[in-house]
């Protein structure tokens, strides 16, 4: 089992920031692909982005890149998010699994936190 805890979630203000922080207990979550994905009400989940076990690539979607940095560390990975726009409000998932990157990319990975929303105000 690979526990996930997302936080850092909150409301804030369209161009501000905010860092949200995965969090796990498991000792194999610094070798595994780590990715963030994110959900709006009547929407798809999508993939926000992901980072390799050694953090030495990342990948992001489109809409994010520029704004967004995935990074990680001991037992934690972050999403940094930055020029904050109102279409980012959502609920933010992270996702792990040791199948591997693409795995985790591709949303099949097995194993996810609770979620944390973000609100951003126009």
């Amino acid at each position: 089992q690979i526990p996930l805890v997302e936080t850092g979630g909150g409301l804030v203000q369209a161009g501000g920031s905010l860092r949200l922080s995965c969090t796990s207990s498991a000792r194999t979550f610094n070798s595994i692909a780590v990715g963030w994905f994110r959900q709006s009400p009547g929407k798809e989940r999508e993939f926000v982005a992901a980072i390799m076990r050694g953090g030495d690539y990342t990948q992001y979607a489109d809409s994010v890149k520029g704004r967004f940095t995935v990074s990680r560390d001991d037992g934690v990975a972050y999403l940094q998010m930055s020029s904050l726009k109102s279409e980012d409000t959502a609920v933010y998932y992270c996702a792990a699994d040791p199948e591997g990157f693409r795995a985790v990319v591709g949303g099949r990975a097995n194993y996810w936190g609770q979620g944390t929303q973000v609100t951003v105000s126009s």
